[in-house]
């Protein structure tokens, strides 16, 4: 499997890092969307659940995203995909200790 720039689910997770670029995060949520939706591979899922994480604003539908994206990787037998496993991992283990720690924070306050 070969990253393809013609491909439709590629096309709009390019939009979206150009409209990421442009200051437009709203927008670049939304083509990330559509990427999902219109996925239709494992190697389409993987990208746009990854772009997609990149956009929430809770740690859980962030962690969920990632591991969405992480899922779809692991299916995939492609070097190029591989060496994006590290900062996937790192990804979700920061997510993991900011639940944590938030975990403690309420503990404190409450």
């Amino acid at each position: 499997m070969e990253f393809n720039p013609n491909n439709n689910v590629v096309k709009l997770c390019l939009q979206g890092m150009g409209m990421e670029e442009k200051g437009k995060p709203e927008e670049a949520s939304k083509l990330f969307l559509q990427a999902w939706n219109k996925a239709t591979n494992d190697l389409e899922r993987f990208i746009s659940a990854h772009y997609v994480a990149r956009h929430q604003k809770n740690i859980s539908d962030k962690l969920k995203w990632l591991e969405t994206a992480l899922k779809f990787a692991l299916k995939i037998n492609n070097d190029t995909v591989k060496s994006a496993f590290p900062s996937l991992y790192s990804n979700i283990a920061k997510c993991y200790e900011d639940l944590t720690n938030l975990t403690r924070q309420k503990r404190i306050i409450n």
